[in-house]
């Protein structure tokens, strides 16, 4: 008999598999935000974020943001997109939707300016989600093999009881996943300054144990080039009335969640993971920052370790929060 682990999902056309079945309202300017909300309230099956990006970013910025914006969109756990754009901005919603659909599901592009104004803009985009929604709900789930799920892992309001029980029980679940064929997200750069060699001495070659200190050594930089002392905001306030001393015991505990096995890669923010296995992504340490970064990623499910507390979620990802 065979007892291979598997788990019901839906298949999309680019061959990834989701455990969620949503329509994305994705709003490509901060314009744009509140409408896109204003959809997700109007359609029961549709869902969409506020950010405050999408004009006036140039180079590397700009860059980052529009693989976020298409990372969101290609997800696994999205059956369809309805980009909705101001029609000004920098980040065209045309160019974004065209860069989601080469992953073969279902994309609409609506732009307030060209339909008029807002509640125009609204009223066909609620009425085209509705139709999204409808072909959505028709999509069956099959058995999936586990070789297709990646599982972003994080931390956050952490407590002394986080690296010592929240975050190990999240790395034996990480090694169990990797075993299992499939993927397992680090990330929060900033929270492993200080163990950044535990994790190079586990790299699967030099390549990849010289990028876990090539993006410290950046983090770091680019805290200095501000003038600031990082250590003055981390470990946070909240971190120390939990009973964290310094940086480097929360690094330490936060590593615990990569488990055991061997660093794959270290791949950019909201980058797609091109290996199997432990991957870390380079993110910010906010929790915000970093859940998106993963889920642009194509992380379908995020494990998230809390001792202090903490709401974040995401909309298009079930997060767990495990908690000792």
């Amino acid at each position: 008999m065979d007892n291979k682990p598997t788990f019901w999902g839906y298949r999309r056309p680019d061959g990834r598999v989701g455990i969620r079945n949503h329509v994305l309202i994705l709003p490509t300017i901060t314009c744009a935000a509140q409408a896109a909300m204003q959809i997700t309230n109007l359609v029961q099956g549709t869902v969409s974020f506020i950010h405050q990006h999408g004009c006036g970013q140039v180079g590397v910025d700009y860059e980052q943001t529009f693989r976020t914006y298409v990372g969101m969109g290609t997800n696994p756990n999205v059956y369809g997109v309805v980009v909705l754009g101001l029609g000004c901005e920098a980040h065209q919603a045309r160019s974004i939707a065209e860069a989601i659909g080469k992953s073969g599901k279902p994309v609409e592009v609506v732009s307030i300016q060209d339909h008029g104004g807002t509640l125009t803009a609204i009223a066909e985009g609620a009425r085209i989600a509705a139709r999204l929604v409808q072909e959505a709900s028709m999509q069956q789930r099959e058995l999936c093999d586990f070789s297709d799920l990646i599982v972003g892992t994080e931390c956050g309001a952490s407590d002394a009881c986080s690296g010592l029980s929240a975050n190990p029980a999240v790395g034996v679940v990480s090694d169990m996943i990797v075993d299992c064929g499939g993927t397992s997200i680090l990330a929060e750069t900033t929270e492993l300054i200080g163990a950044e060699h535990l994790l190079a001495n586990r790299a699967v070659n030099d390549r990849v144990a010289q990028r876990v200190y090539e993006v410290i050594q950046a983090m770091e930089n680019r805290s200095i080039k501000m003038g600031v002392d990082i250590r003055t905001g981390n470990p946070s306030p909240g971190n120390i009335a939990g009973g964290l001393s310094s940086l480097e015991e929360k690094s330490l505990g936060a590593a615990t969640k990569a488990g055991t096995r061997p660093l794959q890669e270290v791949v950019d923010y909201a980058q797609r993971p091109s290996k199997k296995g432990l991957v870390w992504m380079d993110t910010p340490g906010h929790d915000t920052e970093q859940m998106t970064g993963m889920v642009a990623g194509g992380a379908q499910i995020v494990l998230f370790t809390t001792g202090r507390g903490t709401p974040t979620g995401s909309p298009i990802a079930p997060v767990i929060k495990i908690a000792t």
